[in-house]
């Protein structure tokens, strides 16, 4: 994924989607494209046309804040674009190297600690995972949970290669095609955040090859922060469950989320994962990452 031509496919994209009606710019009548044009986006920058060229050409080593900020401005980018717009940069001229993830020798393990907390969490699923969407550490109910995931060794329990590879989400994601967005969209976040991570650059030559849905979708750029809200899971023992979910950045463990999942209170959701701790009581649901943490 190289980056100069990671912020022209990006710039590009972010270009084509802001039309002259909402940039507050006359539409014409020998527009040959629905988007701006680059003429326009300088302008509404306030920089030459061709600097802006420049910046879409891939060059944004030394490119100052102020023009980063007034770009987003122009492309009318929202927060978790302007963000990507930003690491963009800073990998660009290096910059990155301080806030880039510390690289691991071995395969992380949770803490004992850590494990303790996953494992007071009873009433719903709790886990970890990485910005590459592999399933680091979890309690009893989240292993009960993503039982599909777990099922095929080919997932190496990573929830972008069962989305987009294991017939079972179709059935396990209510949503499909909402949730093969989100998952896109996280992984091509983590690739401005941390663009050099090779698992990830070998996950997204591995699906870009075998999955024409992940293909397209990661040709869009789109990116977005994924902290909070509410999906739908079909599971194959407690049928369809409505879940909110909160993501806890991990401050011991950067690049590492804590997410928890929820129902409401009193609905039939709840119920169902009631049902579902008492099966996952019933089986073997721990996973050979998690024996043996320290």
């Amino acid at each position: 994924m190289d980056n100069r031509a990671e912020v022209r496919e990006f710039l590009t994209s972010r270009r084509a989607k802001i039309t002259p009606e909402q940039a507050g710019l006359p539409s014409g009548s020998r527009r040959r494209v629905p988007g701006l044009r680059r003429g326009e986006v300088a302008a509404l920058a306030d920089v030459s046309v061709e600097y802006y060229a420049k910046l879409e050409r891939g060059n944004l080593a030394g490119v100052s804040p102020a023009v980063l900020e007034a770009v987003a401005r122009a492309l009318q980018l929202d927060d978790a674009e302007r963000a990507h717009l930003l690491n963009l940069a800073h990998a660009a001229d290096g910059s990155d190297a301080l806030t880039r993830p510390r690289r691991r020798t071995a395969q992380w393990k949770p803490h004992r600690s850590l494990q303790w907390v996953l494992d007071a969490v009873t009433a719903g699923p709790a886990f970890v995972r990485n910005g590459r969407m592999d399933l680091l550490a979890a309690n009893a109910l989240a292993r009960a949970f993503y039982t599909d995931v777990y099922a095929s060794a080919g997932n190496q329990a990573n929830l972008a290669r069962f989305q987009f590879l294991d017939p079972a989400s179709r059935r396990f994601y209510p949503d499909w095609e909402q949730a093969a967005d989100v998952a896109v969209s996280i992984l091509r976040t983590e690739a401005g955040r941390n663009p050099h991570d090779k698992g990830l650059h070998d996950l997204v030559g591995e699906l870009s090859t075998r999955s024409d849905a992940f293909r397209t979708r990661w040709g869009a750029h789109n990116v977005r922060h994924h902290g909070t809200g509410t999906k739908r899971f079909h599971h194959h023992t407690v049928g369809d469950l409505t879940l909110a979910y909160e993501g806890l950045e991990m401050a011991a463990a950067p690049g590492l989320t804590l997410t928890v999942y929820t129902a409401e209170p009193g609905s039939a959701s709840e119920e169902g994962l009631r049902l579902l701790a008492s099966w996952a009581a019933t089986q073997n649901t721990a996973s050979p990452a998690e024996q043996g943490a320290d």
